[in-house]
């Protein structure tokens, strides 16, 4: 049984990782690696684009940023542009913007759900006096080399046509044509563009990756040491 049970359980507590280290690496770029909504303004002229003061513009963001998180009520932000003091978003990308903060709020659920899961896996292997030298890394790795193959594949196809993924994204996690945004009139579209998106998922996937990889590391030392002591 227990032959059976540590690949199945070790693999499961492979994924819940990787989902948990994929979801916080987006979480990571977006708000914890500093400067970087401002490198992006100013790589795609965003300022000029919007008639807006870059300050302006970051305090927008933060007020946007702090709503996807359930830090703020709503997001009717009133801002200069062009010197004319407005709100900054419309209803239009208000209700988008709704639907954007349910998938995030929904991935951090997920999140703190693979990390439950992660402890009561660990009790388990407690409990059952799993092998932590041998048989759990092993099986840990080889949970861990097929998300990250997994992953590495998606990510090598969407870099293919960023484009044509981008859109199918949304037509996979919306249920409505809201987050088709018109440039001429929705400020929100002109502040990340497709470009700020493409920086983005190339962010988000070096930093999961560069953890995955640390992970497949420290599985593999225990391994290596007991194979040495083995030979």
């Amino acid at each position: 049984m227990k032959k059976f049970l540590f690949p199945v359980t070790s693999i499961l507590f492979a994924f819940c990782l990787m989902i948990t280290l994929l979801i916080t690496s987006v979480e990571a770029v977006v708000y914890w690696f500093p400067g970087y909504f401002e490198r992006e303004y100013a790589k795609y002229n965003v300022t000029e684009t919007v008639n807006m003061t870059m300050e302006d513009l970051l305090d927008v963001t933060d007020q946007m940023m702090a709503y996807l998180r359930g830090d703020r009520a709503d997001l009717h932000v009133r801002t200069a542009i062009g010197g004319v003091e407005r709100e900054f978003f419309n209803e239009k990308e208000i209700a988008h913007m709704e639907d954007v903060q349910g998938l995030f709020l929904s991935a951090m659920a997920l999140r703190r759900g693979c990390g439950v899961l992660m402890i009561v896996l660990l009790i388990l292997f407690l409990v059952l006096k799993a092998d932590f030298k041998r048989t759990v890394p092993k099986w840990i790795s080889i949970g861990t080399g097929i998300f990250f193959g997994a992953a590495a594949i998606i990510a090598a196809v969407i870099s293919t046509d960023f484009t044509r993924y981008f859109i199918m994204f949304h037509h996979m996690f919306f249920s409505n044509d809201l987050w088709i945004l018109d440039p001429a009139t929705d400020l929100l579209i002109n502040i990340v563009p497709e470009g700020f998106f493409r920086d983005t998922v190339f962010s988000i996937c070096c930093t999961f990756f560069l953890w995955a990889a640390a992970v497949l590391l420290l599985c593999l030392l225990p391994l290596c040491k007991y194979r040495k002591k083995a030979n």
